[in-house]
């Protein structure tokens, strides 16, 4: 092993040693072979120049080293100049060879760069600071390692002279491609790269030689190219031809990047095809675009798709002509929808119009949002639309008639999976209600007249949908519903508790007797919460309750009074219902009818005939109502009479030939449409509910934040009050003024309320 300790050198002995080996590594053995031993032994002679005595020969070595590499270089940029046709190939050989070359070179001179050339960077950092003065002189400033020296070397003396012809054959052979004709792409791609990797080394600037000689000038030549190919081939294809091989000629850009360039340039190609090739071609795309819309051209519209989101332009004008002909769409087919069964075909009409487009976007928009967004937009527009004269929409009303099909007992079999399936897609269309407070309005009502009459298809499905609309809308929106639920629960339980009652009453009567004998039928009775349902009496109730049934609702009011003291009881005869038996007849028969109509036919069990002056007398029920009842009951045969000519004189006897294949039914009132709703009316009593509903929101906002602006507190009750209803500005501002009245609130400057507590 030779020794490490510094010695006499004679350099100019030792330099041709080692010259003999720089030439064989950076010409990559054209000049000769190095072995290992060599190889082993080259380091140490570097290593011993390095530490010499009596003076280190490493400046002098790096300076012949320099030297040696400009030879080098000036030597191969005259092979490479006079190569003309087979330039590229030749400096992409020479190319090659220099770089796995330097790389060598740089682990050779390991010693040199690590105690001369990384030291005098540090000295020279060190006395730059602070920057006095410079002497333009020092050639040491630019002191680099070897490695980096040779590729400075190759810059400076062979690309910045013959780079222009360089990228000229470069840019043919990138035209040549496009072309499809046949070029060598591993040398186009090494001479390509050997921009960037000439300057890899570099902290600052590293992409500046690829960005300014080649990149720049490509960008241009692409550009140039694709123009003339756009104007070409729209002048021998329609648009959507035109679409497609565009698509062809983006794609094979982009592969072509990705063969030849560094990665950095990828997107600058992609924008500049689509620059060309898309947006300056934008008016004759959007000249179709509506027309593939309404025709629906899938293939088309993804293809437009796909061109213009990476776009400058983009695709808000495909977004808004998609939104434009939703609405349409759904529109013309809401306006025609016709029947009885309207509620059902709007939801379902609107459900299926939702499934289709949202599938479109899916497929063809790739579930784009904005497009997503159009259809939600589009899907409040028909939602809310309001038809005629009305001054709300009618929407909220038939998606309340749609629930109430789905939740109400009815002769078509549906599993409960079905029907929550169909609920939970009306949600759908309830979230673009703009009016929800509409929707809850009538709900509300087909909801009490469901758990009224008994007519709910379950209960856990009923809590289903409320669970479904609280989650949306809050405990707020659905506390009233809530708490009919509750009040049903409750009377069970109060029923419960009154057979109790009656059996205690029963224990001190006489042994031989009935419960049913001690009130004189089988009772049922709903205890309601009146400011939680939606029912009221008749303005003019004088109906006279049958005898048959004063004495149990007599003992329950004892029992309830007993239990509750200082409640009310008021009895609702319109709403209440009753099972009777038929013995009359060949046969018996178990009828379910309204109160109402179960008094007029116990008027007959003491006669066979009546007037309807009579009846109104014994039952005390107005002649409006009364002819109802009767006409109900004479169009289910249990009477007789002329329900055309219907007058206080007119006769009225009992039905003794009824027959029925059932024994077991119901009977309804006279079939009619449902009520018409006086739409200034509606209106009115919503409005002054919204009132209330915004004052409370108000009060909840400036008890939490004491001060607010005016501003502020407009858009916060918006904010608030959206997933109820949208409010007016106006009628923000009105209930300001209520609240400022009633000394909830105070103006504490000219655009700012307090809270007062």
């Amino acid at each position: 092993m030779s020794s490490l300790k510094p010695k006499e050198i004679d350099f100019n002995e030792q330099w041709s040693i080692v010259l003999d080996t720089v030439r064989c590594v950076i010409s990559m053995g054209r000049y000769g072979h190095t072995n290992k031993a060599i190889w082993q032994e080259r380091f140490f002679d570097i290593y011993y120049l390095c530490v010499a005595t009596p003076d280190s020969h490493a400046e002098r070595l790096y300076e012949e080293t320099k030297k040696f590499l400009e030879d080098h270089c000036k030597s191969m940029k005259k092979e490479i100049s006079e190569s003309d046709q087979n330039m590229l190939s030749t400096y992409a050989k020479y190319w090659t060879e220099y770089k796995t070359g330097s790389e060598r070179l740089n682990i050779l001179y390991a010693y040199l760069n690590t105690h001369y050339v990384r030291k005098r960077q540090i000295n020279d950092l060190d006395n730059s600071y602070p920057p006095f003065e410079c002497n333009s002189d020092n050639n040491d400033v630019h002191l680099v390692e070897i490695g980096e020296m040779s590729l400075d070397c190759w810059t400076r003396i062979i690309i910045e002279p013959i780079k222009d012809r360089l990228v000229n054959l470069l840019l043919e052979q990138i035209h040549l491609d496009r072309l499809c004709e046949c070029v060598n792409q591993t040398t186009i791609k090494c001479v390509i790269m050997s921009f960037v990797d000439v300057c890899h080394h570099r902290k600052m600037n590293a992409l500046e030689l690829y960005e300014k000689s080649f990149e720049s000038r490509l960008l241009q030549a692409t550009g140039e190219y694709y123009r003339e190919e756009g104007n070409l081939l729209l002048t021998k294809s329609d648009c959507i031809q035109y679409m497609k091989k565009i698509l062809i000629l983006i794609a094979d850009e982009e592969f072509r990047s990705c063969k030849f360039l560094n990665l950095t340039s990828y997107s600058k190609i992609y924008n500049e095809c689509l620059q060309r090739l898309v947006c300056d071609h934008f008016d004759t795309l959007r000249s179709i675009c509506n027309d593939l819309i309404v025709k629906e051209d899938l293939d088309a519209l993804k293809n437009m798709y796909k061109l213009l989101k990476p776009t400058h332009i983009g695709i808000n004008y495909m977004v808004e002509k998609l939104q434009d002909n939703i609405s349409r769409v759904g529109h013309e087919k809401i306006q025609s929808l016709k029947g009885e069964n309207v509620s059902t075909l709007f939801v379902e009409t609107l459900l299926d119009l939702h499934t289709k487009y949202m599938n479109i976007i899916k497929e063809t928009f790739t579930g784009d949002p904005e497009f997503v967004s159009s259809l939600d937009k589009a899907c409040s527009t028909i939602v809310n639309m309001k038809y005629g004269n009305r001054l709300s929409a009618k929407a909220p009303e038939l998606l309340a008639h749609y629930c109430d099909s789905l939740l109400r007992k009815s002769s078509k079999a549906a599993t409960d999976s079905e029907i929550e399936e169909k609920l939970l897609n009306s949600i759908t269309i309830f979230k673009y209600l703009d009016d929800k407070d509409y929707f809850q309005r009538f709900y509300q009502k087909m909801l009490a007249r469901r758990l009224i009459n008994q007519q709910s298809i379950s209960i856990d499905t009923e809590e289903f949908m409320v669970t479904k609309l609280k989650q949306i809308c809050g405990y707020e929106f659905t506390g009233k519903l809530a708490r009919m639920f509750q009040d049903i629960k409750v009377s069970d339980d109060l029923n419960t508790e009154f057979l109790e009652y009656l059996k205690s009453e029963l224990s001190s009567t006489t042994s031989n007797q009935t419960m049913t004998n001690l009130i004189g039928l089988d009772f049922n009775i709903y205890v309601l919460q009146a400011n939680s349902w939606p029912v009221t009496q008749p303005a003019t109730n004088t109906f006279i309750l049958p005898h048959l049934l004063e004495k149990p609702l007599h003992m329950f009011e004892s029992f309830y009074g007993k239990k509750y003291s200082g409640r009310k009881l008021c009895w609702m005869y319109n709403l209440s219902n009753a099972e009777i038996r038929m013995t009359h007849l060949d046969r018996s028969y178990f009828v379910t009818m309204g109160t109402y109509q179960m008094a007029i036919l116990l008027q007959f069990n003491d006669h066979e005939q009546l007037t309807v002056n009579e009846l109104e007398e014994a039952t005390k029920l107005n002649t409006k109502e009364l002819d109802k009842q009767i006409i109900s009951l004479l169009d289910a045969k249990f009477i007789l009479g002329n329900a055309s000519a219907l007058s206080s004189d007119s006769k009225i006897s009992i039905n003794f030939d009824y027959k029925n294949k059932r024994t077991k039914f119901k009977i309804a009132l006279l079939p009619q449409k449902e009520a018409t709703h006086d739409p200034e009316s509606s209106q009115k009593a919503v409005e002054e509910d919204r009132k209330f509903y915004l004052q409370a929101v108000i009060v909840r906002i400036m008890k939490a934040r004491k001060k607010l602006k005016h501003n502020s507190l407009i858009e916060e009750v918006i904010t608030q009050s959206k997933q109820r209803f949208s409010p007016s500005i106006q009628i923000i501002k009105k209930c300001i003024e209520i609240l400022i009245d009633k000394q909830y609130l105070e103006r504490s400057s000219s655009d700012e309320y307090s809270y007062i507590a």
